[in-house]
């Protein structure tokens, strides 16, 4: 196992298709090519030791997920177990809850850049929407969006925590904030991807975007669902259990 160091001085992970991470949005509708280039191979658990994230990067390099996505902390540790591998890793930020303050996940995007992230998933501040206050609900997307550039961002709107007119409100910010991506949830908010809620974002955001489905997505079956639905990347830890037709283990 490589050693890790607590010195970040890593740059986000160019893609061979000169594509940084979530800015590709790649084909929408319909499964392309092998089902593993959908997945971002996913670790979130707190408790989530070294030896387990280092068997995250290697099943990674072996199946060539379309990322692995793991807490801020962790990024420049997988980045270095990546090196090489053409696997950016994906930090999640302010998660899960969402609640922090624009300037916190600012910097906590910048420091996950900073360690090798090539790829944002952020979490909407869902109170402020639920208030009606879509300004710091617009100014905290806004935020990251603009501390990401030139890697595109992932907005986790936590969809089973929202009405149909706030989900629709989620999915225009996130547009109008210039997200790439709109992401169903954190898989530890009490709910998953549902196929009626990635076919209502794909509604919304149109082709322009990138619809993630993440949250008990455990299958070949449920992926091809999700993807018929309109999700062009899929979240999910029972990543091998998917692309090898093993049993899944994973919850998110």
């Amino acid at each position: 196992m490589p050693e890790d160091t607590n010195e970040c001085g890593m740059c986000a992970v160019e893609r061979p298709d000169g594509t940084y991470g979530a800015g590709h949005i790649g084909h929408v509708g319909e499964l392309t090519g092998e089902i593993a280039g959908y997945i971002d191979h996913t670790l979130l658990k707190p408790e989530a030791t070294k030896d387990q994230l280092f068997k995250l990067a290697e099943e990674a390099r072996k199946h060539q997920f379309a990322t692995v996505c793991v807490n801020s902390v962790n990024v420049h540790m997988m980045a270095r177990f990546l090196n090489g591998s053409g696997v950016p890793v994906c930090a999640v930020v302010g998660f899960p809850l969402g609640a922090m303050s624009p300037r916190s996940k600012a910097y906590e995007t910048r420091e996950a850049i900073r360690c090798g992230a090539g790829e944002i998933d952020m979490v909407i501040n869902i109170g402020a929407l639920k208030s009606g206050d879509y300004e710091l609900a617009l100014r905290d997307i806004k935020a990251v969006v603009e501390a990401a550039k030139p890697i595109g961002v992932k907005v986790i709107l936590e969809t089973n925590k929202l009405d149909h007119n706030e989900k629709v409100i989620a999915c225009a910010l996130s547009k109008a904030a210039g997200a790439a991506f709109v992401k169903t949830s954190t898989g530890f908010g009490g709910g998953g991807a549902t196929v009626e809620d990635v076919t209502l974002m794909r509604d919304l955001v149109g082709t322009e975007m990138g619809v993630k489905a993440s949250g008990g997505v455990r299958s070949k079956e449920d992926v091809n669902a999700m993807i018929r639905a309109g999700a062009n990347r899929i979240g999910a830890s029972a990543s091998v259990a998917i692309v090898t037709g093993g049993k899944a283990t994973g919850n998110y």
